[in-house]
């Protein structure tokens, strides 16, 4: 049996700005997201920065993929750069990669 490799995380931070339009760019992406093998983990809404991001970040989540390379696919693909430029970026500020891994694959007992 070959070695088995877990998902690709990245660990977001975001100003929202316009809720109401990030919660339509996010209901909008999430069938090209799916299509990617893409998935949102952690998703919590932030009072405070005390360090580590912007100040101005007010959302952080984890976006998951099966691997970097659809990862990457996913966004540069023309559907999702089309959801975005509508709704992402009239309702989001400032944007934060915080993070990247490769998560530890499941052991089959867990």
């Amino acid at each position: 049996m070959g070695a088995e490799v877990g998902r690709f995380v990245l660990l977001l931070g975001l100003e929202v700005r316009d809720e109401e339009g990030y919660a339509r760019y996010r209901e909008r992406m999430q069938p090209v997201l799916a299509a990617f093998g893409g998935a949102f983990g952690c998703d919590v809404r932030v009072s405070e920065v005390l360090l580590g991001a912007p100040p101005s970040v007010n959302r952080l989540f984890t976006l998951s993929f099966p691997d970097r390379r659809r990862h990457e696919a996913f966004f540069a693909d023309v559907g999702y750069q089309r959801v975005r430029a509508e709704h992402f970026v009239p309702a989001v500020g400032e944007v934060a990669v915080l993070g990247e891994m490769q998560e530890l694959p499941r052991s089959a007992g867990s």
